[in-house]
């Protein structure tokens, strides 16, 4: 596989992994909500997530999943019932006259935010397709353990810029100060989407 190749997997990782989504939404909410630190924090949590379903799909325990199919909706309506709960969280936020209460979602200490962001993209079906279906599609059946590993190494690097730049856009002054300004729009419209991706989530 040539590096232009390899050049626009990476970019088309980075597209899909910056689109809307749980992890993405959740790294926001937290930046804005709660400070820098907290969204890092949260986003790591996201990362670890994400690098355990790279493993495990590197390791054929995607395909496992995909044969018995109770792991996986025990999976999905886990990770349904969770986005529907942030966006409760965010709703009766929204609806408040206090300001913060959408922080309170991935607030706590710096485990149990991280905690949350493992919890996101463990229960995201979103991350076990991804991985699973990165591996087919880039690498060809007799594949060896050291292309498993660079090719996971190299995707993941675009996990991180991804979730690291979003914790750090959506914690500077300007952003948090929007936030602040249109807290009512912004967690109304955090409702709207956590709902969205729930629903999508049962309905896939």
């Amino acid at each position: 596989m040539s590096w232009f190749e390899l050049t626009a997997i990476w970019l088309a990782w980075v597209v899909a992994g910056g689109s809307p989504g749980p992890a993405t939404l959740g790294i926001a909410s937290t930046s804005m909500a709660l400070g820098r630190r907290a969204g890092l924090i949260f986003a790591l949590g996201i990362l670890t997530g994400g690098a355990t379903w790279g493993i495990a799909a590197a390791f054929g325990m995607s395909a496992l999943m995909m044969a018995n199919a109770w792991v996986f909706e025990i999976l999905r309506y886990a990770g349904a019932a969770y986005l529907m709960y942030l966006a409760v969280k965010s709703l009766r936020s929204a609806l408040s006259e206090k300001p913060g209460l959408t922080g309170k979602v991935q607030g706590g200490t710096a485990w149990r935010i991280y905690g949350k962001g493992v919890l996101v993209h463990l229960t995201n079906p979103k991350a076990i397709f991804s991985w699973g279906a990165i591996y087919a599609i880039t690498l060809p059946p007799q594949a060896t353990a050291t292309d498993l590993a660079f090719m996971f190494c190299f995707l993941y690097s675009g996990g991180m810029f991804v979730f690291l730049s979003y914790a750090l856009l959506f914690s500077t002054p300007k952003v948090v100060h929007g936030y602040a300004r249109l807290r009512r729009w912004f967690e109304a419209t955090f409702a709207l989407l956590f709902g969205v991706a729930g629903l999508k989530i049962l309905s896939t």
